[in-house]
């Protein structure tokens, strides 16, 4: 007989009914762990919602890299509109939606740059194709045409011919850290389950409420 104490999921998990939970971070992680077997294409993609200076909302769809009890992480030129919004208004919601699981998480709080360790240690493992893009792409700007685009690649590529590409300085991640979760499974007649999860901080315990949908 082995020594070993069984795991004990929690009893969402094993029901299957999500609304039974009562952490938000390990529930998202099963969701996704599910998307990723199941959703053909990009299950880490997300929707991206950012105010500008004017309070004109804008939205866009970028990739999670991370994840964890700090918050979800994405890569970005920090010139871009995104970043420029998220310079003037460090705070963003997220939406992912997976089609084929008929599922969907919102995710709303303050966002915060990651470590300069952080964002050169997810660079490196970038292909170096992608690494001499994130050079020469002056992003969310106006582009004369594709081959100025070409050149710039051209002349990026020569310059990191041999050896590893650097981080560019304007290069770097982004972590919105959650203060509001919303769980939504797809149901019959549109009669869906929908839970919120919020907290007052990070750190903080969350509360739970089950919504109308």
């Amino acid at each position: 007989m082995s020594d070993t104490a069984p795991i004990e999921h929690p009893a969402w998990l094993t029901s299957g009914d999500f609304t039974t939970a009562d952490e938000p971070l390990s529930l998202f992680r099963a969701w996704f762990d599910q998307a990723v077997k199941l959703e053909p294409r990009d299950p880490n993609a997300m929707s991206l919602a950012t105010v500008d200076p004017d309070g004109m909302p804008d939205v866009r769809t970028v990739l999670l890299k991370g994840v964890d009890e700090r918050g979800f992480v994405f890569y970005t030129n920090t010139e871009s509109q995104k970043g420029r919004e998220l310079g003037e208004n460090p705070q963003a919601g997220l939406l992912f939606y997976w089609k084929s699981l008929n599922r969907q998480v919102r995710v709303r709080g303050p966002v915060e740059r990651v470590t300069a360790e952080e964002a050169d240690a997810y660079f490196a493992t970038r292909p170096k194709s992608a690494q001499i893009g994130a050079w020469a792409s002056q992003q969310s700007r106006p582009l004369e045409s594709r081959l100025a685009f070409e050149k710039a690649i051209a002349l990026h590529a020569a310059k990191y011919v041999i050896g590893a590409v650097p981080r560019p300085p304007h290069w770097s991640g982004y972590r919105v850290v959650p203060l509001k979760i919303e769980f939504w499974q797809d149901r019959p007649f549109r009669l869906h389950d929908r839970v919120e999860f919020r907290r007052a901080g990070p750190g903080q315990a969350w509360t739970k409420t089950r919504m109308y949908p």
